[in-house]
């Protein structure tokens, strides 16, 4: 019911989108005669931001096709390595011989589409044969291909990090933080010999009851019962996974926009005093940030309730009792693998201290092979991506990574 309402109130503004979108580009066009007039402008800038704020965002597209290796441009092209029900491995792949050291970017399953990463495949690209995972919308799943939970994120990490091989470095970003760790210290304690050499967490809740946000107490102050009968809903028939149980990417989104309403209010705000002044420039970038924000998938909702139980309510991981699929998950059998946590300092999602707790469930890795680093001044998002993330983050996340490889860094 809650997703078809959606789609219902969606459908009744349509009418009213289409008109803004008709009245905005009648006066940004110079052949009427009051498009050059204040209030023309006002107007139209006013229509422009209705309709952005009104419509769906599809999915976005990575579009990096070149990168910088040693001072030459060398062109980037993507190719899928392996296809999963669920997910696909992305590849981008750089048209030299040597493409550097392989790395796997497990991209969180969150509400967002892998295209949320583009800054950190982009400050990786020039040093790593760069991998990612990229999730599939669960509301394009029929439901006759099965369902999907952690347990099956966790095996999914597992393969791909067997097609790509030993001497691999992964790096989780955000919420697969946990299920990175768990599928590294199951191949550790298998011996699997494609276990990575080295692993970057960031911004994770390894154990969410350092710091608890808003996000923490959202998933501790009610019982897993109240996600099942208030934010779990059904595929709508007019999508291929009709009937499918979801945790709906609009409710997602609407949940990480309420946290910061003020800002977005003022973001949008801005965009139309941009507009007015005919500053493009500026509109744009707030256009291309909001066109990836607002891009949301939905989550099968067996993943979407065990990780709340596991990782937010029962801090399965961080307590030692965490299995997957009746093998207990260890960190402290990981021995070979290099481990890097980086946190945010104003990190409102994942607090301060719940990533580096990482570092003592890794309890038998060596120090020389370790690595904690918080952002200053950075929130969630800029742990992984902005400025200070291509200046300050990144380089010692490739000087780390490089070092655990066996590869110099350049």
């Amino acid at each position: 019911m809650l997703y078809n309402l959606y789609e219902l109130h969606h459908a009744s503004i349509a009418p009213v989108r289409l008109a803004a979108d008709m009245h905005k580009h009648i006066l940004r066009n110079p052949l009427f005669p009051t498009s050059f007039t204040p209030l023309a402008r006002v107007a139209s800038a006013a229509f422009d931001v209705l309709v952005d704020a009104t419509r769906k965002y599809a999915k976005p597209r990575f579009d990096l096709t070149e990168t910088q290796v040693d001072g030459a441009t060398v062109a980037v092209r993507e190719t899928v390595v392996a296809r999963k029900t669920f997910c696909q491995l992305k590849r981008f792949e750089k048209a030299r011989r040597d493409k550097g050291p392989k790395l796997l970017i497990v991209a969180p399953m969150s509400g967002h589409y892998a295209t949320l990463l583009r800054d950190t495949v982009r400050a990786m690209l020039p040093h790593f044969d760069v991998h990612i995972t990229d999730w599939r919308d669960a509301r394009r799943v029929p439901v006759i291909e099965g369902r999907f939970d952690l347990d099956d994120y966790i095996d999914y990490v597992i393969d791909f990090l067997r097609v790509l091989g030993p001497e691999t470095g992964v790096m989780a970003v955000c919420q697969p933080s946990v299920p990175v760790l768990a599928a590294v210290s199951l191949m550790e304690a298998a011996g699997d010999k494609a276990t990575p050499a080295a692993m970057v967490l960031m911004g994770g809740p390894v154990d969410a009851r350092k710091s608890p946000t808003a996000v923490n107490a959202t998933a501790t102050d009610r019982p897993l019962e109240w996600f099942e009968q208030n934010v779990v809903t059904r595929v709508p028939v007019i999508y291929p996974g009709f009937m499918r149980r979801v945790y709906p990417g609009f409710l997602q989104l609407a949940g990480f926009m309420s946290m910061n309403i003020d800002r977005h209010v003022d973001a949008h705000l801005k965009m139309f005093n941009h507009l007015v002044r005919g500053d493009g420039e500026s509109a744009q970038a707030h256009r291309a940030f909001y066109e990836e924000y607002r891009a949301v998938m939905d989550l099968p909702a067996e993943f979407y309730l065990q990780t709340i139980k596991t990782v937010f309510q029962d801090f399965a991981l961080a307590k030692g009792t965490m299995t997957s699929r009746g093998r207990k998950v260890d960190p402290s059998a990981i021995t070979r693998a290099a481990l890097a946590t980086i946190e945010g300092e104003n990190d409102d999602i994942s607090g301060l201290g719940q990533t580096k707790a990482a570092h003592r469930l890794c309890a038998n890795i060596a120090e020389g092979r370790r690595l904690h680093y918080v952002a200053p001044r950075v929130g969630h998002y800029g742990v992984f991506n902005g400025r200070r993330w291509r200046e300050t983050t990144a380089p010692k996340v490739t000087e780390f990574l490089m070092s655990a490889l066996g590869r110099k860094a350049g």
